[in-house]
């Protein structure tokens, strides 16, 4: 729930901030005609966060939530911005009124809801041929190569159907993750896992390249030759518009999480909050496709306000992803230290406390002085002791489990037929009933 806050509410945050700064400042600058749709798009393009050097510098180990955050919440954030993009492109913004809000907003919903139901029908659909189906159980090559393509299905439907595909396979592979991948053998879980991460790896390298190979494109240089003031004013107005509108959703949507967490390893803390803030303010690659979608004909365009627009984006990416990429290490590194190991104080307390009687004496001393406190906003939200997480693990285990597979319902199966079936013959050339005594 914290990664769907941050990822969709927040990314609205910052696309309505992006948008109405743009619309404000641009408007005053000469850099030519852009409409509604452009000023909406613009919001839309410079939403999309790149968290990729934020990931590459967190542990998974040493922090596991901080790193699920910033990982959720890059994926949701990425297909949120394409979804907004998308539903910017089929309104007519030329005549905007009174119902334009409400048919933007359904039709913005519409495609966030059906990617996410495509997603999990798509993911449930693998779980359930991987468990049911003969068709390719117990091959590692055949099992990897089904979840592969399952994975691919639900991208290929969404592009059919003209959906959210980076939304579509993000829910599709949580679901996996949940299911289908407990319903294949252990070698096929170390194989996936190994090869979806080169894979992620490799695709990485190519955005990379294709992003500084735009950087090369001469033409939008030439065009905005005599008009570089402006190109660069509307690259630094863009940066502000980018740290306030992190900061704009970061900071209280944390507050608001925080409000509904019982324990303080759950919390996010200060520290947390700001290498969020700070995993979000590079751009990348989606950022890139966007503002070409938008502002370029046929790959090329000799607009003084397209331009300007793509010169600026490809300055933004570049400069996000340099200056800001090369602080993340040190930013991480002084805020994340590892603890320092402290020496216990036990000299005074400890036999006073475990002289002083069994446990359960000892719970019911400290129990004496567990004082209450006045209800507060947190109580109002820790109180209920079923909560939605609760009934969801009751559904799950006893009915989505059994059918379609999972963690602690699938046998473990350590390989194919033909890699247990090898015989692991005792030391010393005799067989295993000859050391028991067999004749």
């Amino acid at each position: 729930m914290t990664i769907m806050l941050f990822g969709a509410v927040g990314t609205l945050i910052s696309f309505v901030i992006i948008s109405l700064g743009a619309m404000h400042f641009f408007k005053k600058m000469n850099i030519g005609y852009l409409s509604m749709s452009d000023y909406l798009a613009i919001g839309a393009i410079f939403s999309a966060t790149d968290s990729v050097c934020t990931l590459q510098v967190l542990n998974q180990d040493e922090t596991p939530l901080l790193y699920s955050l910033v990982f959720g919440e890059g994926v949701v954030n990425d297909a949120t911005s394409v979804v907004l993009f998308n539903a910017i492109q089929r309104f007519d913004l030329s005549h905007i009124n009174s119902t334009f809000a409400l048919k933007f907003a359904g039709n913005f919903f519409n495609l966030f809801f059906l990617s996410t139901f495509l997603g999990v029908v798509a993911g449930l659909l693998s779980a359930y041929i991987i468990k049911k189906l003969y068709l390719g159980r117990h091959s590692t090559d055949r099992e990897v190569a089904l979840m592969m393509l399952m994975a691919y299905l639900s991208y290929i439907l969404a592009e059919l159907f003209q959906l959210s595909a980076i939304l579509t396979v993000f829910f599709c592979g949580i679901v996996m993750s949940h299911y289908t991948w407990h319903n294949v053998t252990e070698n096929s879980r170390v194989t996936t896992k190994h090869a979806f991460a080169t894979l992620s790896f490799v695709a990485e390298i190519f955005i990379f390249l294709y992003v500084g190979m735009d950087a090369m494109d001469i033409e939008k240089w030439n065009v905005i030759r005599n008009s570089a003031p402006q190109s660069v004013g509307v690259s630094s107005i863009l940066l502000g518009l980018i740290l306030l509108g992190r900061a704009a959703f970061v900071f209280p949507l944390s507050f608001l999480s925080n409000l509904t967490k019982a324990s303080p390893e759950e919390r996010i803390d200060w520290k947390k909050q700001v290498t969020i803030w700070w995993a979000g303010l590079m751009r990348g690659a989606v950022s890139m496709a966007l503002a070409y979608n938008q502002f370029t004909n046929s790959g090329h365009t000799k607009l003084l306000g397209n331009a300007i627009m793509i010169t600026s984006t490809i300055t933004v990416v570049l400069f996000s992803t340099v200056v800001f990429g090369i602080l993340t290490k040190p930013l991480v590194k002084y805020l994340h230290r590892p603890p320092q190991p402290s020496i216990p104080v036990s000299s005074f307390h400890e036999p006073l406390l475990n002289g002083y009687g069994h446990d359960h004496d000892h719970d019911h001393y400290q129990s004496d002085y567990n004082i209450s406190r006045p209800t507060t906003l947190r109580t109002f939200f820790t109180t209920p002791s079923r909560t939605v997480h609760y009934y969801w693990r009751q559904f799950d285990n006893a009915v989505m489990r059994p059918l379609f597979g999972g963690r602690g319902v699938s046998p473990f199966d350590p390989g194919s037929p033909m890699e247990t079936g090898v015989r692991e013959w005792p030391q010393g050339g005799e067989t295993k009933q000859q050391q028991e005594g067999d004749p």
